[in-house]
């Protein structure tokens, strides 16, 4: 593992606020090379890749956050998911059919796209919510969606690096006032807040991929009291399986799975996000409507 593919913690105590960097690295190959994703398609996904480790900080319980692009233009649709756990996977599609597609955020999502943020607990129901794709950058749009559904004074910047093709890497950077009262949560009664967010803006993509941790948080906020804490490991991990696969085809009727055999010698089941396929044959549909499932091992990994 890359020592890149880490969040790192920190707070800036005497101002309120929290924060989080993480560094993407070996774990987002397994995201951006797994599909032959057009160089606009990367830059998305390694963008929101890096702000959904970032998000990660929101879940205070064992569950999943998910960040999902939804577009009616050339992105159909782009879905991020990270683990209480720290690992992550990821998969989008788009209008396969145009050859060139735009540079800009906005263009590529196109003016009726919409940011959909999941938190799924592992117990206890699920909160979803939504905020309009209408800034000029995916950074921009996850502020506008603190601002409306918590009412939190958030700042986000998000970094990507392209040069070298076979090894992108994104990373992100987040700061957030904690909630005390909330005449403290809005940006222009905390003028605190707004000066720690314009030091984060000077920040390079250079100085984020190329400095430590450390290093650049001194370069930001050497006169604040800053707690930085241990980090956090990021690594990729699907959690498809072939008991989740045979459960999906347990609501089938049997009859109908059993004609598919017939017709293709086995069903046939590929997961979207690490291109592991499952088969099952005759036995395996009479074994999973008889309420057995056979073992999690993957037939086949792309």
């Amino acid at each position: 593992m890359s020592n890149l593919d880490q969040l790192h913690r920190f707070m800036i105590d005497q101002a309120n606020v929290r924060g989080e960097l993480a560094r993407l690295d070996n774990s987002l190959q397994h995201i951006i090379h797994n599909y032959e994703y057009p160089v606009q398609i990367q830059q998305l996904l390694a963008e929101m890749s890096a702000a959904t480790c970032l998000l990660t900080a929101i879940l205070k319980f064992k569950g999943e956050i998910s960040l999902q692009i939804q577009g009616q233009g050339l992105m159909r649709y782009a879905v991020l998911s990270a683990t209480s756990d720290f690992t992550m996977r990821g998969v989008a599609r788009w209008d396969e059919s145009v050859t060139t597609l735009p540079e800009s955020f906005s263009e590529l999502v196109g003016e009726k796209g919409v940011l959909v943020i999941t938190i799924s607990p592992q117990e206890g129901e699920r909160y979803q919510g939504v905020v309009a794709l209408d800034k000029p950058t995916l950074a921009e749009c996850i502020d506008a969606y603190f601002q409306q559904s918590e009412q939190l004074a958030t700042t986000v910047r998000l970094f990507t690096d392209l040069s070298d093709p076979e090894n992108t890497k994104a990373a992100g950077m987040l700061l957030q006032v904690l909630p005390t009262q909330a005449e403290r949560t809005d940006v222009a009664e905390n003028s605190g807040f707004d000066h720690l967010s314009t030091l984060a803006s000077t920040l390079t993509t250079e100085e984020m991929f190329s400095l430590p941790v450390q290093d650049i948080l001194y370069r930001l906020y050497h006169q604040e009291d800053v707690t930085l804490f241990e980090p956090n490991d990021i690594s990729f991990a699907c959690t498809c399986s072939r008991a989740r696969s045979a459960e999906a085809l347990r609501n089938v009727d049997k009859a109908e799975l059993l004609d598919i055999v017939a017709e293709e010698g086995a069903i046939k089941m590929n997961c979207q996000y690490c291109h592991t396929e499952y088969r099952f044959d005759s036995i395996d549909v009479e074994a999973i409507h008889g309420g057995h499932v056979a073992d999690n091992t993957p037939d086949q990994a792309q």
